[in-house]
């Protein structure tokens, strides 16, 4: 069975990079050589791998990459942390920064 993996990098400029991968330690040292000059990551390295979960089907991996994409920033973060409590209520908020 060949797995396939959703993971978040956080770049050295604190975004964060959503891909997914069939062979992930590979991936990741793609990403932190700069290995494709075109990548997002590629001026924003070096990267830390901070999340991954593993799929044993590539259709629902690449579905997962596209939904993780849209979440806000701080509904990613929970998920990096293990907060997984707090990612139903992050779905339905509004964040304003109050300064």
């Amino acid at each position: 069975m060949k797995l396939s993996y959703v993971y978040i990098l956080k770049c050295a400029d604190q975004s964060y990079y959503i891909g997914v991968t069939s062979d992930l330690e590979q991936r990741v040292e793609q990403h932190q050589s700069g290995y494709y000059e075109d990548s997002y990551t590629h001026r924003r390295r070096p990267v830390e791998l901070v999340f991954y979960a593993t799929f044993t089907d590539i259709r629902i991996a690449i579905q997962t990459e596209k939904q993780f994409k849209k979440w806000s920033r701080a509904k990613k973060e929970a998920l990096i942390e293990g907060r997984f409590g707090d990612l139903v209520n992050l779905a339905k908020k509004k964040f304003r920064h109050l300064e």
